[in-house]
């Protein structure tokens, strides 16, 4: 249920749509809805989203809110993500709450994936 106030939507810069959409859908198993060249939604990712034709990229180093997504295999993500073209530009690390790496997809956005620590 829609909500006031709470996150509802996210949208993100991509140079490649159908790039992007080969690199989600492969790695996460995402869905997608083509709403004309410059833009498509996601479907089946968790949250409402998109992606938006751009040549720029978000990453924090320039002030991008960080998108975090889970794995219950966060070696295995690791795999398919650079399996599929991804970067990682911070491997795995320990982080009060679990474990998690950082990535840019093809298009040069970050992203990172976490998982619970080590029992």
């Amino acid at each position: 249920m829609k909500q006031t106030g709470k996150i509802n939507y996210l949208e993100m810069p991509a140079r490649d749509l159908a790039q992007t959409k080969i690199f989600f859908s492969t790695v996460f198993g995402w869905e997608f809805i083509d709403y004309g060249p410059d833009y498509m939604a996601i479907a089946n990712a968790g949250l409402d989203g998109g992606f938006f034709k751009s040549d720029k990229v978000a990453t924090t180093r320039n002030g991008s809110v960080l998108v975090v997504l889970y794995s219950s295999e966060l070696e295995h993500t690791l795999d398919k993500v650079t399996g599929a073209g991804g970067q990682i530009i911070q491997s795995i690390f320990d982080f009060p709450g679990g474990r998690r790496f950082h990535f840019t997809d093809p298009n040069g956005n970050e992203y990172a994936v976490w998982s619970e620590p080590y029992a």
